[in-house]
């Protein structure tokens, strides 16, 4: 047990539990520390053949913490930038593990806890979990886990969800191709024993390589997605101090609307 998560193995299965309930698993700069850790040792491990990722408590993951933004308002664009670089490397650990992974979405997932299933190559959810890509409400946008969300929904929803910012439910998730299946809270267990069922059944190389080829097809690859994380992480420390982005944290902090925001 470690501050900010839970390592738990069982049978050749990692589980790496988001520990963070207090504040619904929000993103820290010690989350994301962690969490990166956590997943490249996985990468290392030979007795570790599969991760499980989930949440402690009734969320997945409420994306940003409002410590941590408070404090990255007040920082420095290259701050920012260094920091975004930091969740940029915690989502390609993730996508470019050698390891089969499942999300395990316990609850409701915000932000960068979309990025994280997003990254995994199974995800399997609860019903009633709400989702959001939630930045632009902020004046800011979802720039260090866009290619990994576009990259599971698809270009035309992932427009739509990084404009409008909207929630979504469990049922609309699946639908987009978020989560491979939703199920209720008592059949999560189970449902993740299923998929670990026939991801044993397949050689460890063989599950390596097809997870490589799966990406490489896709024109997905570490180099690119490195090119990618540096280009997003200026986007959005450019956007954290900007004008509106200031506003936006601002309003978020002080639980008010922001100027821009119109009642209708």
């Amino acid at each position: 047990m470690t501050d900010a998560v839970r390592i738990i193995d069982s049978n050749g299965i990692r589980e790496i539990s988001l520990n963070r309930p207090a504040v619904h698993n929000a993103f820290d700069d010690q989350l994301i520390a962690e969490l990166t850790s956590a997943i490249d040792a996985t990468g290392d491990d030979a007795t570790i053949g599969c991760l499980v990722l989930t949440g402690e408590g009734s969320t997945f993951s409420a994306g940003a913490d409002a410590n941590w933004m408070r404090a990255m308002s007040a920082a420095s664009e290259d701050e920012n930038r260094e920091d975004s670089l930091r969740l940029a490397r915690l989502m390609r650990t993730l996508n470019f593990l050698p390891k089969p992974t499942i999300a395990k979405v316990n609850g409701s997932a915000y932000g960068g806890g979309i990025g994280l299933i997003a990254c995994c190559d199974i995800a399997i959810g609860v019903e009633g979990a709400k989702f959001s890509l939630s930045e632009a409400k902020l004046g800011l946008v979802p720039a260090v886990i866009s290619p990994y969300v576009i990259a599971a929904i698809g270009l035309r929803q992932a427009r739509k969800l990084f404009v409008s910012a909207e929630v979504f439910d469990a049922d609309e998730a699946r639908r987009i191709d978020l989560l491979h299946e939703v199920v209720s809270r008592t059949a999560l267990d189970e449902a993740v024993a299923r998929s670990l069922h026939f991801l044993r059944k397949c050689g460890g190389q063989a599950k390596a390589e097809a997870k490589a080829l799966a990406l490489r097809i896709a024109g997905i690859t570490r180099e690119s997605a490195e090119r990618l994380d540096a280009e997003n992480a200026a986007l959005i420390a450019r956007l954290r101090v900007s004008t509106e982005g200031q506003e936006g944290l601002s309003a978020f902090l002080d639980k008010r609307p922001p100027r821009w925001a119109v009642e209708t």
